[in-house]
């Protein structure tokens, strides 16, 4: 299949049915086809041997840029790890725009970039700010900055990766056909995919300015806290955050410089679903 996400066209291709099954599934709202246009990146899944097609089926995945550590995967996670590398060639081939490991969503034409370490948070408030609170979903995974003062971010709406716990939470809040496989006993334990609302996807050629930066952290039983960022160690964060901005030399470092001097950027640690809709909703006001 081949299917268009934000800006990239993705050539996906795999003799093993369910997989392609999943993927078909999981995007049946975003463009496809698109026979006759170039594509930006292409991801093969193919048996780990012959046999192995068959006897304890596995899968290793080929594409221009990859690492190790995503494959080979048991065949009944196929949907997974074409997840992981659609992530992978993004992250390390796409050089249109400054590309940084953190969700994003909006409010009319201005956005909120939620940055993050793997874990903290950054897919659940994406998801509940989408679903809970109105916002409009841009991407859980990667955030594309374009180049200049005037930045903004483009959106990239896959679907939402859910984890463990997380996963009951947006089953609460989000209809039931939104949500792809369950995904058991994974590296990261149990992962389900949520589709996010089908107006992300429809205007996923809208940009929007970021106008917000926010670092979550989930602890459980906490009163909500927040703390404002110096520039400088908003500019770190981003910078560790982007998979590819020391790669884009001048125009990459400018453009976090400009972003950092002119958007506020706060760590918030909340204890629940409710306090962190309501830190994001005062620092949005105070944003504006």
């Amino acid at each position: 299949m081949r299917l268009r996400i934000g800006p990239a066209i993705f050539d996906l291709r795999s003799p093993f049915r369910r997989s392609v099954g999943h993927l078909a599934e999981l995007y049946r709202d975003y463009p496809q086809g698109m026979d006759g246009e170039v594509y930006d990146f292409a991801v093969r899944a193919r048996p780990i041997s012959p046999l192995r097609r068959w006897v304890r089926p596995t899968i290793v995945f080929d594409a221009d840029f990859m690492v190790e550590d995503i494959v080979p995967v048991e065949a009944r996670l196929g949907l997974l790890g074409f997840e992981m590398a659609i992530n992978m060639q993004m992250a390390l081939g796409y050089r249109r725009e400054i590309v940084f490991h953190a969700a994003s969503a909006a409010k009319d034409d201005r956005a909120i970039l939620i940055v993050g370490d793997s874990g903290a948070g950054k897919s659940t408030l994406s998801a509940l700010l989408s679903y809970q609170a109105g916002w409009r979903h841009m991407g859980d995974e990667l955030a594309l900055l374009t180049f200049g003062p005037e930045a903004v971010l483009r959106p990239y709406p896959r679907p939402i990766g859910l984890k463990n716990e997380s996963i009951a939470v947006m089953r609460a809040l989000a209809p039931a056909d939104r949500f792809g496989p369950l995904l058991t006993e994974t590296v990261k334990g149990t992962v389900q995919h949520l589709l996010p609302p089908q107006s992300a996807i429809s205007t996923m050629d809208e940009p929007a300015r970021p106008a917000l930066i926010v670092s979550p952290r989930f602890r459980a039983s906490v009163a909500p806290e927040q703390r404002r960022m110096t520039q400088s160690e908003a500019y770190l964060r981003l910078s560790v955050a982007s998979t590819n901005q020391l790669t884009l030399g001048e125009a990459g470092f400018e453009t976090l410089v400009d972003l950092v001097r002119n958007v506020p950027a706060y760590d918030i640690v909340y204890g629940s679903s409710e306090d962190a809709l309501s830190l994001v909703d005062d620092l949005w006001r105070e944003a504006r």
